[in-house]
């Protein structure tokens, strides 16, 4: 996919999102409720044990206080079940877009790297794509949530840039999965704890890969004392707020 433009989403952008999110609103209310059972489904029989390195993004999503929201009872969890399951098949999708990768959904947030490709550097595609996030869970997710009394969604997002490691790990006939191995993925992971609930956090070396304008305009510094250093100067690891925001093409 081709990055948008940096002030705003195009319309045909726009209006697919729309329509994509409205249809599966509907396939999921369609659904029957979740019944009782003790099945899991058995994981794919993939190669396992090998691994491949690159340069990545690799950004965590997780949806802030996930955890206060009611869920004790079977009809708590079916309504559970269906916010999530719009929110998500838009988030992956949006990821997809910006020819992403989701590695995992943790139920409350979900794990993607992006890599350099059509001329986009891995850490534009990023950060286009957690504006794209917000901006699909503003105008067109949360909008529905709020006419069925249901609370909004509010999440972060964090994005580092560097080495990483996407490997296949687990046992041939049992539990297996990709995973992303080395710092990168660590960072990423723990910036999660300095977030807050509508904001994108970046690594200091996603600037690296982003343009002159965005960081001139959309970047402050976050905390600069985070406890991580660069092995070879010393000098501390900042993380920065990214505080873009697509304009809508309606706007």
């Amino acid at each position: 996919m081709t990055t948008p433009r940096t002030d705003k989403l195009t319309q045909s952008y726009y209006d697919a999102q729309e329509s994509r999110i409205l249809s599966n609103l509907n396939k999921i209310v369609a659904r029957a409720p979740v019944s009782s059972g003790r099945i899991v489904p058995d994981a794919s029989d993939l190669a396992i044990h090998d691994g491949r390195t690159l340069d990545a993004s690799v950004m965590f999503l997780d949806i802030s206080k996930f955890s206060s929201r009611p869920s004790g009872t079977q009809q708590q969890q079916q309504g559970l079940l269906q916010i999530l399951s719009l929110f998500f098949t838009e988030m992956i999708k949006v990821v997809e877009d910006y020819s992403g990768v989701v590695e995992k959904n943790t139920g409350d947030g979900l794990m993607a790297y992006f890599v350099n490709s059509g001329g986009v550097t891995a850490q534009t595609k990023a950060v286009a794509c957690a504006m794209t996030m917000f901006y699909a869970a503003s105008h067109v997710i949360n909008p529905i949530l709020a006419k069925s009394g249901i609370e909004e969604f509010k999440f972060r997002i964090c994005i580092d840039h560097g080495p990483i490691t996407i490997a296949k790990v687990g046992v041939v006939r049992g539990f297996n999965g990709i995973v992303a191995i080395g710092t990168t993925a660590n960072i990423a992971s723990k910036m999660l704890a300095v977030a807050e609930a509508d904001e994108i956090l970046l690594g200091s070396d996603v600037l690296q890969g982003l343009a002159a304008d965005w960081i001139s305009k959309f970047v402050i510094a976050k905390k600069t004392e985070t406890g991580w250093h660069y092995t070879s100067t010393g000098d501390p690891y900042i993380f920065w707020k990214f505080t873009g925001r697509w304009a809508g093409p309606r706007s």
